[in-house]
């Protein structure tokens, strides 16, 4: 792996504390002695090596991590990663989500969710010269951000010349490297597994975040390809995909103390941002947020509490919004009883004193660092003006904008067009168009716009978007009902609703989406000039903050190693492994009593009411009153493990992933953290921070007991 000097200099001045970072895997050998000193007992080498054991068995699911448990491409997550695939196969009739779903057979596997993926990963690759060459060093604005974009795509290209792949060139340490991603992009993916929803998502938003926890957050797809191994679309011909790889499930139970580390594609870390970032996101985004996330679930819940199918189809959403409606509620407490922004305050002036007090840092990084804090701040003035019409746009109008966009780029040589809207990006647009239906209803869409639109249209006339009333039809100062009479006529003007003539529009010309009467098809083309105009502008400002923001870090990174601190890069969806120990904590989030490592079965009869988030089904009860745990059972807590506790840096994306043992065999899946603990996605804290696992000897126990899946524990080699 080619190693460029920042990351020789960030090699070296690597944290005390292991469990706190989310390492690349070329990383790794650099902290070969802390691996081994933890308990690993592979050969830290073998994970920098993606298409070997174990990486080769480490997937992503485009938002969720999971892992090949079988030789016949099964992947292994969490449920509610496989939550909204188990909603679109569901019917008032026939409520999968509620009695869960087992295939006996590959015959009885349902198509996962539209859009749904398993990408691979085979190559990660340092094109950081490729992409900032000495002539985009020289630009700034949008010239900066349009030239590295074009290289990136060139990148991109190249790479995907192979069918059937897809690359990626991400961004690391605020610009200043970038590396390709080279993934096999399978397209198939099948829903083989859920446990019904009293087990999978056991406790509900009541207990997400919390602890102790009882959930049996895991869940199973299998990944398809064409008979000649190739990335296919659905079809009745193709094969399960076979990886060279396997996760194997651990023979042995795990215990306190125990070494174990996940392998996963992490979301968003923020632990380099600016004290200014840390002060908006907390006192003006996150609250505005929760605002707005409360006000969602509140109308969902109304609008479809006397109506079965409806609630079904937004069953995925209510489940996402209410995760990281928690997830911020959570963090705000944090900050709250924290003195986190003083830190970053003090902590930020101090590098910039030690940057003032040498001529030559001064002129390398001084400029740099003011115009960052001046640039985001514009940025965050930007978000704030513009937070409610991100809420207060008709899902079907979303998606004529970006079907006229589509069209427009279609126009363009494949190389010119923007990235979202090549051809390599239409199979996934034609998946996501295809099935909206499936996830929509009219009346509770209408009811969300209303109520954001309400809001956006109470603001002064100066903050609103001038192409955006123009195209609904609305002014500054209408009243609630005129704002309802507005939108009751686009809805009603427009047959996007409709599958066949959503989809026909995928490839229509811009002159048909001109000369077209649906409303919301309209609406898009009056948009799209103002839409390209503020995208400009967007650009030329993020050119900015990506020069700015860049030296920024230069200048963090040059601090920290001069005081000998670690800066290792914040998660950006790619690749990361993460390693620690199972450990309870000295106390809990209340300061009284301590936390054990693990949970068992007993809290599940304990917790269970027969109704809402806490009802276990029948056959789970009936199965732990026989006691039969046999070889699931752990000799010490002398019953069945369900959750475990882990000092592991993970974050949103990590769900579903792997969590091993030194050997490398899988003994649980990330599914959480604590609730006091989230804020370290921005500020770790080693004392706090926990991870939850779901333990696989509960998983295993739930398949064979419950659910009879013997046909999966065989393939898994688990019986």
């Amino acid at each position: 792996m080619k190693k460029t000097l920042l990351s020789l200099a960030i090699l070296s001045s690597f944290a005390a504390h292991a469990d706190e970072g989310m390492w690349m895997p070329q990383q790794l050998p650099q902290v070969a002695k802390q691996l081994k000193a933890a308990g690993l007992k592979l050969d830290p080498a073998s994970l920098t090596k993606l298409t070997e054991f174990p990486m080769g068995a480490i997937v992503s699911l485009g938002g969720c991590s999971a892992s090949f448990v079988s030789p016949q491409g099964l992947v292994v997550t969490n449920h509610h990663c496989v939550y909204n695939s188990v909603a679109v196969n569901s019917t008032p009739e026939r409520d999968l989500l509620k009695n869960g779903f087992l295939a006996k057979t590959m015959a009885e596997e349902l198509p996962a969710a539209p859009g749904s993926r398993v990408y691979v990963t085979e190559e990660v690759a340092n094109v950081t010269d490729q992409v900032i060459t000495p002539e985009v060093a020289k630009l700034n604005g949008k010239a900066r951000i349009d030239a590295i974009e074009k290289n990136q795509k060139t990148l991109v290209s190249g790479c995907e010349k192979d069918a059937g792949y897809r690359c990626t060139v991400a961004s690391y340490y605020g610009g200043l490297e970038f590396y390709r991603l080279k993934q096999l992009e399978i397209r198939d993916v099948r829903l083989v597994h859920a446990p019904a929803a009293g087990i999978g998502k056991f406790g509900g938003d009541t207990d997400n975040w919390m602890w102790p926890r009882h959930t049996g957050d895991y869940g199973f797809y299998r990944a398809y390809v064409s008979k000649d191994g190739k990335a296919a679309e659905f079809s009745k011909d193709n094969v399960p995909y076979q990886p060279k790889h396997v996760i194997k499930i651990a023979k042995e139970g795990s215990k306190e103390g125990d070494f174990v580390m996940v392998l996963g594609y992490p979301g968003r870390t923020n632990r380099h941002r600016l004290p200014s970032e840390v002060a908006f996101t907390f006192d003006w985004n996150y609250p505005a947020f929760v605002q707005a996330s409360g006000e969602t679930l509140a109308i969902i819940d109304r609008e479809t509490k006397n109506d079965p199918a409806a609630k079904l189809k937004y069953a995925g959403q209510i489940a996402g919004v209410n995760n990281y409606y928690k997830n911020r509620k959570g963090m705000l407490t944090s900050y709250g009883d924290s003195d986190f922004l003083q830190r970053k305050t003090a902590e930020h002036n101090a590098m910039k004193a030690w940057v003032n007090a040498d001529p030559k840092r001064k002129a390398q990084y001084a400029a740099d660092i003011e115009a960052a804090e001046q640039l985001i701040a514009q940025r965050d003035a930007g978000t704030k003006k513009g937070f409610y019409l991100t809420y207060a746009q008709p899902r079907f109008l979303s998606s004529a904008r970006s079907l006229y966009r589509q069209a427009n780029e279609r126009a363009k040589p494949d190389t010119e067009r923007k990235t979202g809207y090549q051809e390599r990006d239409l199979p996934r647009l034609t998946s996501v168009v295809t099935g909206q239906d499936r996830t929509y209803d009219e009346k509770v869409d209408k009811a969300i716009v209303l109520n954001f639109l309400t809001k956006y249209n109470a603001q002064p006339a100066a903050e609103h978007d001038a192409a955006f009333d123009a195209a609904l039809g609305i002014r500054a100062g209408m009243s609630e009902a005129e704002l309802k009479a507005a939108l009751d006529r686009i809805y009603a003007g427009s047959k996007l609703a409709d599958k066949e003539t959503r989809t026909a529009w995928l490839n229509k010309s811009p002159a048909e989406f001109k000369a077209s009467n649906d409303s919301f098809i309209k609406a898009a083309v009056a948009m799209y000039d103002a839409d390209m105009k503020d995208e400009a502008k967007e650009e030329e400002l993020a050119g900015k903050i990506q020069q700015a923001y860049g030296n920024y870090m230069r200048a963090k990174i040059a601090y920290m190693s001069s005081r000998g601190q670690a800066v290792y890069p914040d998660a950006n969806s790619t690749l990361r492994v993460t390693f620690g120990k199972i450990a309870g904590r000295d106390h809990g989030a209340d300061g009284t009593g301590s936390w054990t490592a693990f949970t068992t079965i007993k809290g599940v009869v304990a917790k269970h009411t027969g109704e809402g988030e806490f009802d276990a089904p029948a056959a789970q009860l009936a199965a732990i009153k026989t006691k039969n745990f046999g070889k699931y059972a752990d000799p010490k807590l002398k019953t069945l493990p369900v959750n475990f506790l882990a000092t592991l840096d993970i974050t949103g994306g990590n769900s579903g992933s792997a969590a091993l043992n030194s050997k490398g065999e899988l003994i649980g899946l990330a599914f959480d953290g604590t609730l006091d603990s989230i804020i370290s996605d921005w500020d770790f804290n080693v004392a706090n921070t926990r991870s939850i696992q779901v333990d696989t000897r509960y998983m295993l126990w739930n398949m064979k007991e419950v659910d009879k899946a013997d046909n999966l524990l065989k393939e898994m080699n688990a019986l």
